[in-house]
Protein backbone atom coordinates (compact mmCIF):
# COMPACT_ATOMS: atom_id res chain seq x y z
CA UNK A 1 0.00 0.00 0.00
CA UNK A 2 1.62 3.35 -1.00
CA UNK A 3 2.18 5.86 1.49
CA UNK A 4 -0.49 8.48 0.43
CA UNK A 5 -3.40 5.71 1.49
CA UNK A 6 -5.50 5.88 4.13
CA UNK A 7 -5.82 3.03 6.70
CA UNK A 8 -6.83 -0.19 5.00
CA UNK A 9 -10.16 -1.07 4.94
CA UNK A 10 -11.55 -4.19 6.40
CA UNK A 11 -13.05 -6.22 3.48
CA UNK A 12 -16.32 -8.26 3.37
CA UNK A 13 -16.18 -12.31 3.94
CA UNK A 14 -19.22 -14.28 4.98
CA UNK A 15 -22.38 -14.25 3.06
CA UNK A 16 -24.10 -12.57 6.02
CA UNK A 17 -22.23 -9.57 5.05
CA UNK A 18 -22.44 -9.44 1.43
CA UNK A 19 -26.25 -10.25 1.79
CA UNK A 20 -27.40 -7.32 4.47
CA UNK A 21 -25.64 -5.22 2.20
CA UNK A 22 -27.40 -6.17 -1.11
CA UNK A 23 -30.60 -6.18 0.72
CA UNK A 24 -29.98 -2.22 0.31
CA UNK A 25 -30.79 0.02 -2.58
CA UNK A 26 -27.41 0.93 -4.36
CA UNK A 27 -26.80 5.00 -3.57
CA UNK A 28 -24.97 5.49 -6.90
CA UNK A 29 -24.55 3.64 -10.05
CA UNK A 30 -22.54 3.99 -12.92
CA UNK A 31 -22.35 2.01 -16.71
CA UNK A 32 -20.45 -1.23 -14.89
CA UNK A 33 -21.34 -1.04 -11.55
CA UNK A 34 -23.86 0.02 -8.60
CA UNK A 35 -22.40 1.21 -4.77
CA UNK A 36 -24.31 -0.28 -1.68
CA UNK A 37 -23.65 1.15 1.53
CA UNK A 38 -25.00 0.76 5.11
CA UNK A 39 -24.10 2.86 7.83
CA UNK A 40 -22.99 0.43 10.99
CA UNK A 41 -24.83 1.27 14.38
CA UNK A 42 -21.45 1.27 16.90
CA UNK A 43 -21.82 0.10 20.67
CA UNK A 44 -22.62 2.63 22.75
CA UNK A 45 -24.50 4.51 20.14
CA UNK A 46 -28.12 5.97 20.05
CA UNK A 47 -29.02 3.49 18.26
CA UNK A 48 -28.06 0.81 20.15
CA UNK A 49 -28.47 2.20 24.00
CA UNK A 50 -32.39 2.82 22.99
CA UNK A 51 -32.90 -0.81 22.03
CA UNK A 52 -31.08 -2.18 25.61
CA UNK A 53 -32.89 0.44 27.68
CA UNK A 54 -36.20 -1.28 27.29
CA UNK A 55 -38.39 -2.08 30.10
CA UNK A 56 -38.53 -5.75 30.05
CA UNK A 57 -41.86 -6.40 30.63
CA UNK A 58 -42.83 -3.89 28.18
CA UNK A 59 -44.27 -5.00 24.81
CA UNK A 60 -41.66 -3.50 22.18
CA UNK A 61 -43.32 -1.61 18.86
CA UNK A 62 -40.93 -3.07 16.91
CA UNK A 63 -39.61 -6.62 18.49
CA UNK A 64 -37.25 -7.17 15.35
CA UNK A 65 -35.68 -3.87 15.63
CA UNK A 66 -32.99 -4.59 18.68
CA UNK A 67 -31.94 -7.85 17.02
CA UNK A 68 -31.55 -6.18 13.66
CA UNK A 69 -29.16 -3.61 15.27
CA UNK A 70 -26.98 -6.37 17.38
CA UNK A 71 -27.10 -8.20 14.14
CA UNK A 72 -25.54 -5.60 12.14
CA UNK A 73 -22.87 -4.34 14.81
CA UNK A 74 -22.10 -8.24 15.16
CA UNK A 75 -21.45 -8.39 11.79
CA UNK A 76 -19.42 -5.34 11.51
CA UNK A 77 -17.12 -5.44 14.12
CA UNK A 78 -15.28 -3.16 14.61
CA UNK A 79 -17.73 -1.10 13.81
CA UNK A 80 -16.00 1.92 13.41
CA UNK A 81 -13.99 0.51 10.50
CA UNK A 82 -14.32 1.38 7.32
CA UNK A 83 -15.64 -2.48 5.48
CA UNK A 84 -15.36 -2.57 1.73
CA UNK A 85 -16.76 -5.52 -1.06
CA UNK A 86 -16.46 -5.95 -4.51
CA UNK A 87 -18.82 -8.63 -6.48
CA UNK A 88 -17.67 -9.52 -9.87
CA UNK A 89 -20.36 -11.95 -11.18
CA UNK A 90 -19.42 -14.54 -13.79
CA UNK A 91 -22.66 -12.96 -15.56
CA UNK A 92 -20.92 -9.77 -16.06
CA UNK A 93 -16.90 -11.09 -16.24
CA UNK A 94 -16.67 -14.43 -17.94
CA UNK A 95 -13.22 -15.20 -17.53
CA UNK A 96 -11.64 -15.25 -13.52
CA UNK A 97 -8.77 -12.86 -14.76
CA UNK A 98 -10.75 -10.25 -15.43
CA UNK A 99 -13.31 -10.96 -12.48
CA UNK A 100 -9.77 -10.96 -10.37
CA UNK A 101 -8.68 -7.34 -12.15
CA UNK A 102 -11.48 -5.38 -11.67
CA UNK A 103 -12.07 -6.81 -7.76
CA UNK A 104 -8.13 -5.73 -7.12
CA UNK A 105 -8.69 -2.51 -8.34
CA UNK A 106 -12.11 -2.11 -6.70
CA UNK A 107 -9.69 -2.53 -3.59
CA UNK A 108 -6.96 -0.11 -4.77
CA UNK A 109 -9.25 2.47 -5.14
CA UNK A 110 -11.18 2.22 -2.04
CA UNK A 111 -8.04 2.33 0.19
CA UNK A 112 -6.51 5.04 -1.46
CA UNK A 113 -9.22 7.84 -2.02
CA UNK A 114 -9.05 11.09 -0.90
CA UNK A 115 -11.43 11.78 1.25
CA UNK A 116 -11.21 8.78 2.73
CA UNK A 117 -14.33 6.48 2.89
CA UNK A 118 -16.74 7.03 5.93
CA UNK A 119 -17.15 4.44 8.15
CA UNK A 120 -19.66 1.84 7.22
CA UNK A 121 -19.70 -1.14 4.93
CA UNK A 122 -19.84 -0.61 1.69
CA UNK A 123 -20.11 -2.84 -1.76
CA UNK A 124 -19.07 -2.43 -5.04
CA UNK A 125 -21.20 -4.68 -7.31
CA UNK A 126 -20.67 -5.21 -11.39
CA UNK A 127 -23.70 -4.92 -13.14
CA UNK A 128 -22.54 -4.74 -16.85
CA UNK A 129 -20.02 -6.21 -18.89
CA UNK A 130 -17.06 -4.40 -20.20
CA UNK A 131 -17.31 -4.73 -23.80
CA UNK A 132 -15.31 -6.79 -25.48
CA UNK A 133 -14.95 -5.01 -28.57
CA UNK A 134 -12.82 -2.12 -26.92
CA UNK A 135 -11.17 -4.32 -24.28
CA UNK A 136 -10.41 -7.66 -25.64
CA UNK A 137 -7.66 -8.54 -23.84
CA UNK A 138 -9.26 -10.34 -20.32
CA UNK A 139 -6.76 -8.26 -18.61
CA UNK A 140 -5.25 -4.87 -19.76
CA UNK A 141 -3.78 -1.80 -19.20
CA UNK A 142 -6.64 0.04 -20.22
CA UNK A 143 -9.38 -2.32 -19.00
CA UNK A 144 -7.68 -1.47 -15.55
CA UNK A 145 -7.47 2.31 -16.22
CA UNK A 146 -11.09 2.40 -17.48
CA UNK A 147 -12.51 0.87 -14.53
CA UNK A 148 -10.18 2.65 -11.98
CA UNK A 149 -11.51 5.98 -13.76
CA UNK A 150 -15.20 4.92 -13.30
CA UNK A 151 -14.69 3.87 -9.65
CA UNK A 152 -13.58 7.09 -8.93
CA UNK A 153 -16.76 8.44 -10.23
CA UNK A 154 -19.15 6.08 -8.69
CA UNK A 155 -17.27 6.51 -5.19
CA UNK A 156 -17.82 10.85 -5.78
CA UNK A 157 -21.43 10.31 -6.63
CA UNK A 158 -21.53 7.62 -3.52
CA UNK A 159 -20.14 10.75 -1.68
CA UNK A 160 -22.96 13.09 -2.38
CA UNK A 161 -26.24 10.83 -1.59
CA UNK A 162 -27.42 10.74 1.68
CA UNK A 163 -27.47 7.16 2.88
CA UNK A 164 -31.18 5.79 4.31
CA UNK A 165 -30.56 4.80 7.84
Amino acid sequence: MPDHCAAPVKRLRTRAQFQALLSRPAVARTAHFALHRMPVPMYGSAETDATDATDVNAAPSNPVQPDAVSFTVSLFAPSDAVWLGAMTPKRWARRAVTRNTIRRQVYAVGECLVPPLAAGAQLVRLRAAFSKQQFPSATSDALRQAVRAELHQLFQRGARMKVPA
